[in-house]
């Protein structure tokens, strides 16, 4: 019998807890939709999710390097977030999600 006890490295696990919150995917799905936001954009096309969520989203993707922050130094400063490289090739497992979840969403 397989053991999925959990010793170390996970990947299911481990990728389970960094998507795993409400707003991941969809922030991640906004920038790849609409290239690079401003945290206002961001909050605008996502609609329902609140301040702090937010911020608190865009700070766990950008520690995981999914995504990055871009401050520049004018009055007032601007900030924008963009996907990285690895938050691009995120993607294309993001759409076989919708996909499958569209194809069953009348099951």
């Amino acid at each position: 019998m397989k053991s999925f006890i959990h010793e170390g490295f996970c990947p299911i696990r481990d990728i389970i807890v960094r998507i795993n919150s409400k707003w991941a995917m969809l922030i991640m799905t906004t920038l790849h939709a609409n290239g690079t936001l401003r945290f206002n954009e961001i909050q605008k096309t996502i609609g329902d999710i609140s301040h702090r969520m937010l911020t608190v989203t865009l700070r766990t993707l950008e520690d995981d390097g999914m995504i990055e922050r871009n401050i520049y130094a004018e009055v007032p400063p601007r900030v924008e977030y963009a996907l990285t490289e690895k938050g691009e090739s995120f993607i294309p497992i993001v759409e076989q999600l919708v996909a499958w979840a569209l194809a069953h969403a009348e099951k």
